[in-house]
């Protein structure tokens, strides 16, 4: 048989059987006086075994394992490991689908979607009452991003203290202040005296258990100013004015836990 006969015969492409070939995993045949390669029935039966291998998703790196004499490694150990693999990667998308399924039930997805069905939740039951500010939006995103960086620890944390936070009889109240506060700071000057009342306001809405840990290791101290990456990024992100009332904010929250 000659190269395009073999495929067809197994089903696969000619640049597959040169590609086994440069592999090693398809022994080279003999050539015949006019150069063509000669394939025999052997070689079909090996092309065919390399391709029910990978078809159960065996890597090409695995294949040769198996075929190789000296190899260490018999069939079934190779085949156990694989089953392994695709029942961890069955979980997986059992779990992805489950969540995917979540906040597919749950309606009309937030703006700052795909978050958890809790957090989706959350800004689906407080939208109605809160304002729709800037800081509002700056908010919701930034509440987003501390969940996705969250550990599953951190992160029922954070759901469960928000949604403690947002069911006090108050809180759309504190809120809606603490917005209006914050967006009036929008092209003031960071020594405006509207930013230490709205400092107190701000801290007043966030609810104790909201921080991360990684962040409040940083306060109180220089790093609540400077040494923190991750504020300096969410101050940069306000305005000079919103960002100094926030610093105060988390001043105020750092010195609340000694």
């Amino acid at each position: 048989m000659r190269i395009g006969e073999l495929a067809a015969a197994v089903g696969v492409t000619t640049r597959a059987v040169r590609h086994y070939h440069h592999l090693g995993l398809l022994p080279e045949p003999e050539r015949r006086a006019n150069g063509y390669r000669h394939y025999t029935l052997r070689h079909a039966v090996v092309l065919a075994r390399v391709r029910r291998l990978t078809e159960l998703g065996l890597g090409l790196a695995e294949v040769r394992d198996v075929l190789a004499e000296d190899a260490g490694r018999d069939l079934s150990e190779v085949l156990e490991e694989l089953d392994a693999d695709l029942a961890r990667q069955e979980a997986a998308i059992r779990d992805r689908r489950g969540r995917l399924r979540a906040l597919l039930d749950a309606g009309e997805l937030p703006a700052e979607g795909p978050v958890s069905p809790e957090l989706a939740a959350l800004f689906a039951e407080t939208a109605a009452h809160l304002p729709d500010s800037p800081m509002a939006a700056k908010d919701r995103e930034i509440l987003a991003l501390l969940e996705t960086a969250a550990s599953p620890t951190e992160r029922e944390r954070l759901t469960l203290a928000l949604g403690d936070a947002f069911s006090a009889p108050d809180a759309a109240a504190r809120a809606r202040e603490a917005y209006a506060m914050l967006d009036a700071l929008a092209d003031a000057d960071p020594g405006d005296p509207r930013v230490g009342e709205a400092a107190r306001v701000v801290a007043r809405c966030v609810p104790p258990g909201m921080l991360p840990e990684t962040l409040a290791e940083s306060l109180p101290g220089p790093g609540l100013d400077h040494e923190h990456g991750f504020l300096r990024a969410l101050y940069a992100d306000f305005a000079p004015a919103q960002a100094e009332a926030v610093r105060q904010a988390l001043r105020i929250l750092a010195e609340g836990r000694e």
